[in-house]
Order: structure tokens, then C-alpha cells, then sequence
């Protein structure tokens, strides 16, 4: 069971599927985010210098070069989000990926970002041609995902950015696939290593038929 109350909500709402499921990240999976984020913040004043993968501390006034308190950094990324459909594209390579897998799988499009935005991004991605189902999660995203498969012991693959998100997922479902992909891979020696038999690839090309022969399709 999902962990956040809001996200069992949204799942309860799927109707039952017995297809392989792929659980796929949004932020730098499906849409840039790390290379439409630096000039947005330049729209409001400040600029994000990345000597660490966060953005609590890497984000400064141009003006002062002061490092943005806590609450502002919150609410940058906020209205971010709010404002997503002016800035955020499809990743290079995501739509023809999943045109490649098409109906063989079910498709489930797991974003971390607080609920209000919910309804804005699913606009958004449905304008885009990813009209899949999307759920919002505050807390960690392994628990959704387990809820995610049921009981039938299917296939599942898992695609996110952050490998924090990928070793939750193998903590709730031990035989999951997992994949670490990265809108930007400059950023990849910023972060910790995937865990021990993820599949780390480098762009959609590469993911898509590897995602393919983990599900059996």
C-alpha cells in the first residue's frame, strides 16, 4: 500500500490491468526540467550554479550572489510547476520511445511533486501526446509502485532520474526492473551510484528496447 494517503487515492481510481507495467518519472524522463529550470530562474532574478545535484543552496540572488533562503527556494520551484507548460519540453527521444512500446504495456506516469499541481500537469502532458495516467506522490515512490502491480506477480520496470527513487522501488518490489535515465548525464557523477543491477542508460534510444525485453514484450 502507497504510503501517501493522496496517491492510494488516485490509484484506487485505474481500473484493474493485467498487461507488464512500466512506471515511469516525469521530471527529466519525460520532460526537461534541469535545462528549462537555470533560465527560468533567471526570468526571476536568481541563478542556479550546480556544484551539488540540489537545489536548496545552489540557487543565489543575481543581484547579491546570496543563496536564496529555504521558503523562497520552495517557492520558485512552486510556481515552476505552476507555470510548467511555458517551460518544460519533452525530452529528446521519450515520445518515440513509448510509441515503440505502445499498447504492450501499461503505462503509468509516476511525478514527485506536491498534489495541488496534479491537474496542471496532466494538462500539460496530455497536450503533449502522453495521455497516460499520472500520479502525484509526496512521500517515497516504492510503495506506489508495489500497490501499482497487484497481486499478479507481472512485470515491472521502473524509469526515474534520482537513484534514491529506484532503490525505493526495490525495497517494495525486489524484482523490479530498474532504470536510470537522465534527460542531462553531465549530471549523473553528481549523484550516488544506481543500485546493483539497474540498467543505466544514457537516452530514450537506448532505454526503449531494453524496457521492452524486461517486460516480454
Amino acid at each position: 500500500m502507497s504510503d501517501d494517503p493522496e496517491t492510494l487515492r488516485q490509484i484506487e481510481e485505474l481500473s484493474h490491468d493485467s498487461r507488464p507495467l512500466l512506471v515511469l518519472d516525469v521530471d527529466d524522463v519525460l520532460l526537461d526540467f534541469v535545462k528549462p529550470f537555470p533560465v527560468y530562474l533567471e526570468s526571476r532574478g536568481y541563478k542556479l550554479s550546480l556544484e551539488s545535484f540540489r537545489l536548496h543552496g545552489n540557487i543565489a540572488a543575481i543581484a547579491t550572489g546570496i543563496a536564496a533562503e529555504a521558503d523562497t527556494v520552495t517557492e520558485l520551484v512552486d510556481a515552476f510547476f505552476v507555470a510548467q507548460s511555458e517551460w518544460q519540453g519533452v525530452t529528446e527521444g521519450a515520445a518515440e520511445a513509448l510509441e515503440f512500446i505502445g499498447d504492450r504495456a501499461e503505462i503509468i506516469l509516476l511525478t514527485a511533486m506536491p498534489h495541488r499541481h496534479r491537474q496542471s500537469r496532466i494538462d500539460h502532458l496530455d497536450g503533449l501526446g502522453f495521455k497516460y495516467p499520472l500520479l502525484t506522490t509526496e512521500m517515497a515512490k516504492g510503495p506506489a509502485i508495489e500497490r501499482l502491480r497487484g497481486d499478479t506477480g507481472r512485470p515491472v520496470a521502473f524509469v526515474d532520474d534520482q537513484p534514491r527513487n529506484l532503490v525505493s522501488a526495490r525495497e517494495s518490489v525486489p524484482d523490479v526492473h530498474l532504470f536510470h535515465l537522465m534527460a542531462d548525464i553531465s549530471l549523473r557523477a553528481m549523484l550516488p551510484p544506481a543500485p546493483e543491477g539497474s540498467y543505466v542508460v544514457d537516452d530514450w534510444k537506448e532505454a526503449a528496447p531494453k524496457i521492452a525485453q524486461a517486460l516480454g514484450l
